[in-house]
């Protein structure tokens, strides 16, 4: 585990911030910033270990210097979060090891961030003894690689035979199969989440995230696949594609998740102890081929490939069916992907172009 220093007093003390674990990665640092732009004292609990978040906290520091204050921890530390739990009003659970490769090289880490934290950080809500809500970041690989579901080329991208999986994606009545140490990690975590309201009265929701992607996203070949491609394809850099690149997901731009989430927090109480798929749904199907075409549209390119074999786990199909969220949550229709991936690509040449210092805050996109 990494040793950190101890943080100084947030500016929050004396008041009850919302809690965001993992609050300066991607889709955390996001939300941190609708909160705050929303009036509410947000604590952003993040090791800062992976490359890029902390600019993503001073980011968050220059456009909210009064509503966010930080512990640099590691979620692993459990008296450290215990103290940050301890006087949250609400709690956001986006910290996780992310990777189904890493979790491979090294099971127990994978096991020690994602179900041990959780439990953890589940335990001192339960013992507060207050009705503290937590929402938390699940993924689609809860439902394994899904290789049950016949599938058929049509064109460059998979679909399933069946109809009615093809108009609406998988839903969460799905049964849960945890493949790879990542999948046991984070499955075993969302059923905890699930089972702490049920059993303790904690008011839990859990979100079983599909491809996200957007601005604040540096994404890497293991995860952030959307921004990794974009990138790469900016420097001119090929990308390996592992599998035959038909493979389909649904993307969401992460201004869609945040409404999600936020959603799932303020319907609390009507829709506790539940798990809900959340992804762009069938209208933001795409292939990894298909994205690199439209990739190769915005840079003026084509963008280089190179095939390498199926990784372990890999899903050819995976496709939320969005309809209970969109119905319990009030969610409105995703944003087009197209679009999305044009605002990111954007967002990214400004990246690498700008000193940091000389940036301006860029409006977090909710379209």
């Amino acid at each position: 585990m990494r040793k950190v220093s101890a943080p100084s007093a947030p500016a929050v003390t004396g008041r009850q911030p919302i809690l965001v674990t993992g609050g300066a990665g991607f889709i955390g640092s996001n939300l941190a910033d609708r909160l705050a732009t929303e009036g509410h004292d947000v604590l952003i609990y993040d090791a800062l270990l992976r490359p890029g978040v902390e600019s993503n906290l001073n980011w968050l520091k220059r456009r909210h210097p009064e509503r966010i204050s930080a512990v640099v921890a590691d979620v692993r530390d459990a008296a450290s979060l215990a103290a940050a739990a301890s006087r949250a009003g609400a709690v956001f659970h986006l910290a996780a090891q992310v990777a189904v490769t890493t979790s491979l090289v090294d099971p127990r880490e994978d096991f020690d961030i994602n179900l041990g934290a959780t439990f953890n950080l589940l335990d001192a809500l339960r013992r507060r003894g207050e009705r503290v809500p937590l929402v938390f970041a699940s993924t689609n690989k809860v439902y394994g690689d899904l290789l049950d579901v016949p599938l058929e080329l049509d064109g460059e991208a998979y679909a399933p035979r069946d109809p009615a999986i093809r108009a609406r994606g998988i839903g969460e009545e799905r049964s849960l199969d945890f493949h790879t140490p990542y999948g046991c990690s984070k499955g075993a975590a969302d059923q905890y989440v699930l089972d702490f309201g049920r059993s303790f009265g904690v008011p839990t929701a859990v979100m079983r995230m599909s491809c996200i992607y957007g601005q604040r996203q540096m994404g890497t070949e293991d995860q952030g696949w959307v921004a990794h491609f974009v990138l790469r394809a900016l420097r001119g850099e090929p990308v390996s594609i592992y599998g035959d690149g038909c493979q389909v997901r649904d993307v969401m731009d992460v201004g869609d998740a945040v409404d999600a989430y936020l959603a799932a927090w303020r319907r609390i109480d009507a829709v506790a102890g539940r798990a809900f798929n959340l992804g762009g749904g069938p209208a933001n199907a795409i292939s990894l081929r298909q994205l690199l075409r439209h990739i190769g549209d915005l840079t003026n390119h084509s963008v280089e490939t190179h095939y390498a074999d199926w990784r372990a786990g890999d899903q050819r199909y995976y496709v939320s069916d969005t309809s209970r969220a969109a119905r319990e949550l009030g969610l409105r229709p995703a944003r087009p992907w197209r679009e999305g991936v044009a605002a990111l690509a954007q967002w990214l040449r400004q990246e690498r172009t700008t000193p940091e210092s000389l940036r301006a805050p860029v409006p977090l996109a909710s379209a």
